[in-house]
């Protein structure tokens, strides 16, 4: 495995963009907690090694249980994650397949117990941030380790 090149030197401004809307999600409320899992999530469906890695030690950082992390992938055979929890990984793996089944209306249902308007479209707009950091990094071959 090697980095095909790095695309923040390659293109600054995209960077700079992606960062912006990066920093958007992260100022809307969304719990920082909350908002790892979805990035980790997402990321795990999506087959980012380099951002599973990243997002795995934020969230650890964050004090997340080392038993929540690992089990994650299999988050619906668990109690260990609320049910709030559970609807925003529902909506993070469907709009994550989006071009599968888009989003159910018992899925957007289920958010709508736990979320308002808004925090649904954060949500949303949440997978859409980690789905583009995601599609960077395997597009350029980035890998646990490879910025050094």
């Amino acid at each position: 495995m090697s980095l095909r090149f790095n695309y923040r030197k390659a293109n600054p401004a995209a960077y700079e963009a992606m960062l912006t809307f990066d920093s958007s999600m992260a100022k809307s409320g969304i719990d920082p907690l909350l908002y790892e899992l979805i990035k980790i999530r997402a990321s795990q469906i999506n087959g980012c090694s380099f951002c599973i890695d990243y997002h795995t030690k934020d969230l650890m950082k964050l004090g997340e249980s080392t038993q929540r992390v690992i089990l994650l992938s299999v988050w619906r055979e668990v109690p260990i994650y609320t049910d709030k929890e559970k609807a925003a990984l529902e909506l993070t793996e469907y709009v994550t397949r989006i071009s599968e089944a888009g989003v159910p209306d018992s899925v957007y249902e289920n958010v709508r117990k736990h979320f308002s308007e808004k925090e649904y479209i954060d949500l949303v707009m949440a997978v859409n941030v980690i789905g583009s950091w995601n599609r960077l990094a395997i597009a350029t071959g980035m890998y646990p380790g490879c910025m050094g």
